[in-house]
């Protein structure tokens, strides 16, 4: 059967590609497919356990079972918003 995998931001870039197909054996989960990626891109390793999955723009679990033609997105944890070498600071009003 055959997936469509859709990978986002820091996977996107390791990846090289936004879209993948992929022809699966019947059975495969979504954590077989991210397995399979990872030995495919071995750089993604670093977000095995913390990345969500999505089947069919469904949020889903690793072990939900894929059907033939599903869009698997493979989603890193959202973070951000400071910028590298910024500190925080703290400033206290004296009466």
């Amino acid at each position: 059967m055959r997936v469509n995998i859709r990978v986002f931001a820091r996977l996107r870039d390791i990846v090289g590609a936004a879209e993948l197909d992929r022809d699966v054996p019947t059975g495969t989960t979504a954590q077989r497919l991210w397995e399979d990626l990872v030995e495919e891109f071995p750089d993604i390793s670093t977000y095995t356990g913390s990345i969500s999955t999505a089947v069919n723009a469904e949020y889903a679990k690793m072990e939900t079972v894929l059907d033939d033609g599903d869009e698997v997105a493979f989603l890193p944890p959202v973070s951000g918003g400071e910028v590298p070498g910024s500190h925080w600071v703290r400033l206290c009003l004296k009466n």
